[in-house]
């Protein structure tokens, strides 16, 4: 007799048909075997597809049964909510949660313990703590679910203080309760919460608790701790734990990884990387590499990078988001931008946090009009900027002097797109408006936060007033950082710099003196070159270096190079009340300054050389740096505290805009060197196209040595400076200047060049207007500079 399929299913409970249809295909559709083969009109087959749904991650197609269950008049039962509920909780989707709660009171099953117990965890990871708390204190006799959940939401939305209160009543009602019992689960979510509160005695009760219990073996339990410690700045335990674990999965692995690359231990997270593949029995996975790339952009390494790359397509991982997202930061933080965009247009899937690494990047070198570019096109794909997002984006237009497009996205984050502007955006708009000059209304700013400003904002405008030497502003904001932070030199160093420049010694030695009295000490500066595999670090003054005789001698002769092209040293960078000789001494043993030597020495001509250095890079080395790149014909790259420069032909890509007050009389040398490059180019012109300023050159003239150098492309609104300074000198028609000058105002509002060429406007007394108009400020001023008269 033969058996039809249907007759054989349509009796059988759901969990059976499951088993026998996913042993045929693995790609078994649930809905499509529940419609054909299930008698609908049973509950807990409902509830066995509800349930499967969840527990795969399908959490729409979960809820889209419930709803079909409901229409058919079924009464859900005390297995039904929880599934559904879970699957609210998955999808973050507060107004079906709600639903389902409301469903759950009307049947009764509210105050169930496994119903309950999902609906605080709901209301958690929706952020309505409150709810979730009110919810868990009408819960008769909790279980460790309830608890775990309860404490869990408080470390989720950042209240790892009340986690930790809730594990001591946990305690106490496990001691009153025998049916209650704290599993490792909960541990977990309590070693969570001494992570985010960093203190190291929490964390050792925490432990001894572990050890007490029985759970030091619990591999979960064991990877949290590590990071706890980690956490309270103790790599040494945290080491000890991992040495000390009889049986490691890849999770502890990527762990003890992540512990050195969130520390700043690279060389330490690539160790234990060699030894996990040593380790024979353990597959890294897309984790483990976006830890090290984490590790290597802390370095700066960009060779390890790279070989990390190629880890990436030898695992076939490049589409995978996160490790696309940790290879932009690495190639960004590792100087090279290109290839981090590079990176993000291949990626096929992006995410907030992509889009985010891209910006920041770009901010980081200072190329805040790509960094827009970026975020204008993250919108326009339907990404939504989040928190993080704005605090890139704002840096962003602080590294460029972007003062109007910061106002505009620092109150259309709220109006737009709902985001409260926080302590970070309020730094990044006070280092804004401090760097640009507008300290007054970076004050007033502070003064109107809804937050309280911490240490990073009045840090900003305390930064911002040594670069305009303003004492007043300087004094009241070191004296809130006095409060805030009494232990960060920083700001003592900060405020002794103020003083110098104003010729304050007295306060400079009672700076000193404060700064003895409570223990600080300045970090001292270093910076690492990296150079065929090897990273070499300098300290200021360096002579431990195998090489540093070499290096100084090589320096001595550099310098005199330096002054033939007319190096005088900047001796109000250094701070302390000495002679000038002494000064001019000091500034010549800067860490960067031997650091590039040394690369300049170990490598053939035309390499760039790359340098971190963990400190800001002072005004003389910066200037120093633009002169050795154009002496020596090299590329210098120079990542420092808060940003990157990128040095060639004597020029830095931040236009000087960290240094506009220092070395205003720089740019001044620099100017009357455009001026008489542009007389001497006007010397080989034809009497009749000096006479003539409307003749048109050739395009073989346009390509000609003298302005190889230049790239114009309109496509792009990209333009060089000196291509301007070419195209004016060899006399093209007005048109097309005004053309150049309108498709480059974007390029030059980013801060990268638009300074110089405004100062040589200034200086050539005809500055024409970058408000977006076309028409200059007078009838003709570009005319002016075309024509041989003006220039003499």
């Amino acid at each position: 007799m033969k058996i039809s399929k249907s007759s054989l299913f349509i009796k059988l409970p759901l969990k059976v048909c499951t088993l026998h249809y996913s042993s045929i295909s693995s790609h078994f559709n649930l809905r499509a075997l529940f419609n054909n083969y299930v008698d609908k009109t049973n509950v807990h087959s409902w509830n066995s597809i509800i349930a499967d749904l969840a527990r795969s991650g399908d959490s729409v197609e979960a809820l889209g049964a419930f709803s079909s269950m409901r229409k058919l008049s079924l009464t859900p039962n005390r297995s039904t909510f929880p599934c559904v509920i879970k699957s609210s909780s998955a999808l973050f989707d507060l107004r079906s949660g709600k639903q389902a709660h409301q469903q759950a009171m009307v049947f009764g099953l509210d105050f169930d313990l496994f119903v309950s117990s999902a609906l605080v965890d709901m209301y958690s990871k929706c952020g309505e703590l409150r709810d979730a708390r009110v919810l868990f204190d009408c819960i008769p006799h909790r279980n460790v679910v309830s608890w775990t959940s309860m404490i869990t939401g408080y470390v989720q939305n950042g209240d790892s203080h009340s986690s930790l209160s809730l594990f001591k009543e946990f305690l106490i009602e496990e001691g009153e309760n025998v049916d209650v019992s704290i599993d490792p689960v909960v541990v977990v979510a309590v070693l969570s919460a001494c992570s985010r509160v960093s203190e190291k005695e929490v964390t050792e009760g925490i432990h001894g608790f572990v050890v007490k219990r029985g759970f030091d073996g619990d591999l979960g339990v064991a990877n949290t701790l590590m990071d706890a410690y980690a956490k309270c700045s103790e790599l040494r335990l945290s080491r000890k734990l991992f040495d000390g674990m009889f049986l490691k999965d890849v999770v502890s692995w990527n762990s003890m990884i992540a512990v050195y690359a969130q520390s700043g231990f690279s060389a330490d997270a690539l160790e234990v990387f060699y030894e996990m593949k040593k380790a024979g029995n353990m597959n890294y996975n897309a984790v483990t590499l976006s830890v090290l790339l984490l590790a290597t952009a802390h370095s700066g390494t960009l060779r390890t990078g790279k070989c990390i790359h190629n880890q990436v397509l030898k695992k076939c991982l490049e589409e995978n988001v996160v490790v696309g997202t940790a290879l932009i930061d690495m190639y960004c933080k590792c100087g090279k931008a290109e290839m981090a965009r590079k990176t993000l247009d291949c990626m096929k899937v992006k995410n907030v946090k992509s889009w985010t690494a891209m910006i920041n990047g770009y901010g980081m070198h200072g190329r805040a009009r790509e960094a827009l570019e970026v975020f204008y096109k993250m919108i326009k794909n339907g990404a939504k900027p989040n928190y993080i997002t704005f605090v890139s984006v704002l840096a962003a237009c602080s590294h460029a002097g972007l003062v109007e497009e910061g106002w505009r996205w620092f109150h259309s984050m709220k109006h737009e797109f709902s985001i409260e502007p926080g302590v970070e955006h309020y730094g990044c708009m006070v280092d804004l408006l401090g760097r640009a000059g507008y300290l007054k209304k970076a004050y007033d700013l502070i003064n109107e936060m809804k937050v309280r400003p911490d240490f990073v904002v009045w840090g900003s405008l305390l930064g911002s007033c040594r670069i305009h030497k303003n004492v007043e502003l300087g004094e009241i904001s070191a004296r809130k950082l006095f409060e805030l932070d009494p232990n960060n030199c920083g700001y003592y160093v900060l405020l002794s710099n103020i003083y110098a420049d104003a010729g304050r010694w007295e306060d400079v030695e009672r700076m000193r003196v404060l700064m003895k009295n409570q223990g600080l000490v300045k970090p001292p500066g270093f910076s690492l070159v990296e150079l065929k595999g090897r990273v070499h670090v300098f300290l200021v003054g360096d002579r431990e270096h195998p090489q540093h005789q070499q290096i100084y001698e090589y320096w001595e002769e550099l310098i005199v190079k330096l002054q033939e092209a007319g190096y005088k040293p900047n001796i109000a960078s250094v701070v302390h009340d000495v002679d000038e000789e002494e000064k001019e001494m000091t500034l010549k043993i800067h860490s960067e300054k031997l650091a590039v030597v040394f690369g300049i020495m170990n490598s053939i001509p035309g390499t760039t050389i790359q340098i971190i250095k963990n400190l800001r890079v002072c005004g003389d080395c910066h200037t120093v740096l633009k002169l050795i790149s154009k002496v020596v014909d090299r590329e210098i790259v120079v990542r420092d505290l808060k940003r990157f420069h990128h040095f060639s032909g004597g020029l830095c890509s931040c236009g000087d805009y960290c240094f506009k007050n220092q070395n205003f009389s720089t740019q001044i040398s620099m100017i009357n060197i455009w001026k008489a490059k542009l007389k001497t180019s006007l010397m080989r012109c034809p009497k009749r196209e000096r006479r003539n300023p409307q003749v048109v050159h050739t395009k073989q003239e346009m390509n000609s040595d003298f302005i190889a150098k230049g790239s114009y492309h309109s496509s792009n609104k990209r333009i060089s400076l000196p291509l301007i300074h070419t195209i004016i000198t060899i006399q093209i028609k007005l048109k097309y200047i005004y053309q150049i000058i309108n498709d480059g105002i974007e390029t030059f509002k980013s801060g990268i060049e638009f300074g110089m060429v405004v100062n040589l406007l200034k200086h050539l007394k005809c500055l024409p207007s970058f408000s977006g108009s076309t028409k200059p400020i007078n009838d003709d001023p570009i005319n002016k500079l075309i024509t041989w008269e003006f220039l003499v």
